[in-house]
């Protein structure tokens, strides 16, 4: 096995942390204790009248086999987490190496993706829903559950379908992109 860097980032760089001074201590040693848990790199996407909506996530987790359920963590004040609690529908896309711009764009990091996503390579899922195409797997789920969590809201999903893709995981790991194979 092998483990690789994927971003342009110097090995060991941290991003700043946009406004330090406002952040209390405890937050700031929060962020950087999770910064240092591994996690899968996916884009949780939702249909709306207006369009379609996404962002990157780095909370998915399997919740349980039977039934099949995952549970993501979706800001607040997001946008999409108003498209998946008003819809009751969102998918995932799992990303691949070859796919940190995506990540990048989807987080606000990159240039904004448009509501018919006109750049990027997808395809509808059976509940109508993007899929980005060439990722590690997909998922398209119905809302079974969502609680407030803080700045966040706790999504529990039903998986309809889940689909093996191909390719090597993006992960997120101490503010980089990284990659295994």
């Amino acid at each position: 096995m092998e483990v690789l860097q994927t971003s342009a980032l110097p090995l060991g760089y941290v991003a700043p942390l946009a406004v330090d001074s406002m952040i209390p201590a405890m937050s700031r040693d929060f962020r950087d204790a999770m910064a240092k848990l591994a996690s899968g790199v996916v884009v949780i996407s939702t249909r709306t009248d207006e369009g379609f909506r996404g962002l990157t996530a780095s909370t998915l987790i399997s919740v349980s086999l039977e039934p099949p359920l995952v549970l993501v963590g979706l800001d607040h004040d997001s946008l999409t987490r108003a498209a998946v609690i008003e819809t009751k529908a969102f998918n995932v896309s799992a990303l691949t190496r070859a796919q940190e711009f995506l990540a990048e764009r989807f987080s606000g990091l990159a240039p904004a993706v448009d509501a018919k996503w006109r750049e990027v390579p997808h395809h509808l899922g059976a509940n109508g829903i993007p899929l980005i195409d060439a990722c590690a797997s997909w998922l398209e789920c119905r809302v079974v559950e969502a609680h407030t969590a803080g700045d966040h809201d706790v999504v529990i999903g039903a998986v309809e379908k889940a689909v093996a893709g191909s390719g090597d995981p993006l992960i997120l790991w101490d503010r980089s992109f990284w990659t295994i194979r």
